[in-house]
């Protein structure tokens, strides 16, 4: 099971909290991506290296 994640929604200036997420890793940089509650763009979160290879 994931952990919850909070996440930050720019579009709609709302904070909100997901286990359901993705992780990505892009430029040696890790993320956490999700689907927005208030719309069909995806919500990203910065992960340090060691939270990222453990949700990985």
């Amino acid at each position: 099971m994931k952990i919850s994640l909070s996440f930050y929604d720019v579009k709609s200036k709302s904070k909100f909290d997901s286990n359901e997420y993705e992780v990505r890793q892009k430029n040696n940089r890790y993320f956490a991506v999700t689907k927005s509650q208030s719309g069909s763009h995806e919500c990203w979160r910065v992960l340090s290296k060691k939270q990222g290879e453990e949700l990985k």
